[in-house]
This record gives structure tokens, C-alpha cells and sequence, in this order.
């Protein structure tokens, strides 16, 4: 059977072969969204490390109790990683965010990253956002590290319940203002005595899970750490 399953997959990526969503080159049958070559050159924080002492953390510090938190790469606008990110949101490729997901914590768990955290929480989009888009980005990832950890996702506890426009050319103080106010908690009762990791695509400022998180810690004795793709570090 298992012989069987394989020359078929030979056979579909012989007649449809699939393309590296950040070089274009042709993946192998083994390889998924990325080649070897660009997941060996992914610029990657290593802030799992340090992972309650980083840049990343420190942007929480003051606004919310935060345990501790990392991003896989570091993300710069119209660079390979861009290209990931931009696909992953607006290509309809939702398979990219599990992968990306996997891949993410296999990487983690050799550092423990996952230890004590009990649930993991997707950023949720706005209802119109996710009805043009098809899908949430960070749902997609959050399976993904579900997929490998056994961790349960909770996607029904916070809603988004504004948007006004993208984050992206917005600076700081704007990114606070646009969703300070942006998500309402559902359901306090699956985050009572738990450590919600929160999941989103990229931070930048921080702005969103912030406000995010502060619908998640109104759980009786939560705890929140966060984990994102990519890391814009820019500021």
C-alpha cells in the first residue's frame, strides 16, 4: 500500500510539478511549500532560546503579562520571506500556514519552547476579512503546530469584532489606536487555568496581540505567551 501511495504521489508531481513558494524552483516529493535551500536559509530569530528574554518579548512588557514568546524568522518587506507571508494571506494557499506551522514546532520542541502551555489561541480575522479570504491565516498555523504538539486549538473563545484597514504603512501609535478596542471575548470558560499560547502571521509592534491577549487573560487565572511567523524587526 504504502509502495502504491508512492508512485502514485511520483506520478501527480511528475504530470503537475510543485514550485518553492519563495525561489519558485521545484520542490521534491518529500519537500513541502519550501525547499531545503530556502528553509536552511530562513532568516530565524532564535529567540526560542531566550524565549522569556528577547526583542520580541520585550515589545509586551508594560502592556501585558506576558510568560514568553518567539518568532521563526525575521520578516522584511519585499524579501523571500514577504513572498511567504504575502501567498500564505493573499495567494489562497491556506496549506502554506499548517506547513509552515509543522515545521515551526518540530523546530520549538527541541527547545522545550511548548512546555507548560496547554492550548494555542489563532488571532481571529474579522468576519468579512475571512469571508473574502476563505480561510484565517493564523488558524492555519495554529493547526499545523496542533498537528505536531497534540496541543488543542481554542478558535471560538475571542472574535474580532472591528477592522479599519490594514496594519502594514500604519506607524505605531496608529497600529494601538486601529485595534485597541478590536476583539471581544466569547467564552472565558475553555481559558480558565490554562497557558494560551496566541498565534498570529507576523508582529510588528505588537499592537494586535496585545489587544488580543487582553481579551484571553480576563480567563480566571490565564496565562498568555505568543509565537508568530515572522518578526518585522524594524523599530
Amino acid at each position: 500500500m504504502t509502495q502504491t501511495i508512492s508512485l502514485l504521489a511520483r506520478l501527480i508531481d511528475t504530470l503537475a510539478p510543485r514550485s518553492c513558494t519563495m525561489c519558485g524552483g521545484r520542490l521534491s516529493i518529500t519537500e513541502e511549500v519550501i525547499c531545503a535551500c530556502c528553509n536552511h536559509q530562513l532568516p530565524r530569530t532564535g529567540y526560542s532560546k531566550s524565549a522569556y528574554d528577547n526583542k520580541l518579548v520585550r515589545l509586551f512588557w508594560g502592556r501585558i503579562p506576558i510568560e514568553k514568546g518567539t518568532a521563526f524568522f525575521f520578516y522584511k518587506a519585499h524579501s523571500n520571506t514577504s513572498r511567504l507571508i504575502y501567498q500564505l494571506k493573499y495567494g489562497h494557499h491556506p496549506e502554506i500556514g499548517e506547513c509552515l506551522g509543522r515545521i515551526v514546532a518540530a523546530e520549538l520542541a527541541q527547545e522545550a519552547f511548548f512546555d507548560e502551555i496547554t492550548a494555542v489561541v489563532p488571532v481571529p480575522l474579522a468576519r468579512q476579512r475571512e469571508r473574502e479570504r476563505g480561510y484565517n491565516q493564523s488558524r492555519e498555523i495554529a493547526r499545523g503546530i496542533s498537528a505536531e504538539t497534540g496541543l488543542p486549538v481554542l478558535d471560538k473563545v475571542i472574535e474580532r469584532i472591528s477592522f479599519h484597514g490594514s496594519q502594514t504603512q500604519k506607524g505605531r501609535w496608529e497600529r494601538n489606536e486601529n485595534v485597541e478596542k478590536a476583539f471581544r471575548l466569547l467564552d472565558a470558560s475553555p481559558l480558565n487555568n490554562q497557558h494560551i499560547l496566541l498565534i498570529d502571521d507576523v508582529i510588528t509592534s505588537g499592537a494586535t496581540l496585545v489587544a488580543a491577549a487582553k481579551e484571553v487573560l480576563k480567563g480566571e487565572n490565564t496565562k498568555v505567551s505568543v509565537l508568530s511567523l515572522g518578526f518585522a524587526n524594524n523599530e
